[in-house]
């Protein structure tokens, strides 16, 4: 099926990963950096679809793209319609279940094909934060943390481990950045770009990028962590 093939395109890249706690959402990815000629902080594995909501891709980056953009078209129809903030899952104002459907769509005809991504969507509204997984296949699931790229396994092996309902958003970025070094750690022939992003109590509901300082911090400690880790 070409839809397995779409799901190879997503296991040969960098791993993005999200973490719901207790009062936000946090997302990062591992960029993997192809040359040394690329500008710092281009090319974007991230991206703010409303001022509240954010999505990380594992994939083709311009499938990311369509993606991104596919899904603040949906988020203009919603406010439109219904004349209320969109909403990660909750219907009928839910993004993901939108972007879903869209991305199913496109395994169901010959003259296209499937999305090659993996997509987390994040976000917080009234209800609380949300995190919520698209696959290419069009199947949509709920998480309090996700794991989709090549690093998956060990990845959602980490997420396990942790006790996402209790920790702060602050806390939740300095375990991304560790869970990040450490599944990069199977990888280390390439250099890489730690992508974050957060939205939650400390950015006032809004998904921004994680602060320079916090996001140096963060990646300090991940480097401490990994030379302990057995």
């Amino acid at each position: 099926m070409v839809v397995e093939y779409a799901a190879k395109a997503v296991e040969n890249s960098g791993t993005a990963i999200g973490l719901r706690v207790k009062d936000g959402v946090v997302l990062a990815v591992e960029k993997l950096i192809h040359s040394k000629l690329l500008v710092p902080g281009a090319n974007r594995r991230i991206q703010t679809v409303d001022r509240h909501m954010g999505m990380a891709t594992a994939g083709l980056l311009a499938d990311g793209r369509n993606i991104a953009n596919r899904a603040r078209d949906e988020i203009a129809n919603i406010r439109s319609t219904w004349r209320e903030t969109p909403t990660v899952k909750e219907r009928p104002r839910a993004v993901a279940d939108r972007i879903a459907l869209y991305a199913q769509a496109y395994t169901l005809y010959s003259s296209v094909r499937p999305f090659g991504i993996s997509t987390i969507f994040g976000g917080v509204d009234k209800t609380g934060p949300s995190l919520y997984v698209v696959e290419p296949s069009g199947v949509c699931l709920g998480y309090h943390g996700a794991a989709v790229g090549k690093g998956r396994q060990l990845a959602k092996t980490e997420l396990e481990k942790l006790k996402l309902s209790e920790l702060s958003i602050r806390e939740a970025v300095v375990e991304a950045a560790r869970i990040i070094y450490l599944v990069h750690d199977d990888n280390k022939e390439k250099e890489f770009e730690l992508e974050m992003s957060w939205a939650g109590d400390e950015t006032n509901g809004l998904h921004v990028p994680v602060p320079a300082e916090l996001l140096a911090d963060a990646e300090q400690k991940a480097r401490e962590a990994l030379e302990t880790f057995e």
